[in-house]
């Protein structure tokens, strides 16, 4: 069982930025970070197996959200950039183990509570 934790969520005006972390209680193959606005579903938004190559981000993100890990202290970040009030959602923490994961959040194994984050504009 991985345990994660969020932090780094706030209310930021638009063009501003943010940088969340998910802090793991063990190592975890692949880690990822999804979102969820009010009234809609959880969605991707970026993936990273520790490897350069092994990045992927949703369209609505790429060029503005940077993804990051620090194998040493299991740690993820997100760097985003630029913010949008679109934005705006609670944004999850998630990894898996298995080599077996997508951009579908029930490939994903272990999740967090999750963090705010408002873009006002």
């Amino acid at each position: 069982q991985v345990k994660l934790v969020e932090s780094g969520g706030d209310s930021v005006q638009a063009g501003g930025s943010l940088r969340l972390s998910c802090e793991a209680s063990d190592s975890a193959r692949v880690m990822a970070w999804f979102r969820q606005a009010p009234g809609k579903e959880r969605e991707f938004v970026a993936y990273s197996t520790g490897r350069r190559d092994g990045i992927s981000y949703a369209d609505s993100v790429k060029g503005r959200f940077t993804i990051s890990r620090d194998i040493a202290k299991n740690t993820m970040y997100l760097q985003m950039f630029g913010l949008k009030p679109e934005d705006t959602a609670v944004y999850y923490c998630a990894a898996t183990n298995t080599v077996f994961f997508s951009t579908d959040r029930s490939t994903w194994h272990y999740w967090g509570q999750g963090t705010p984050v408002t873009v006002s504009s």
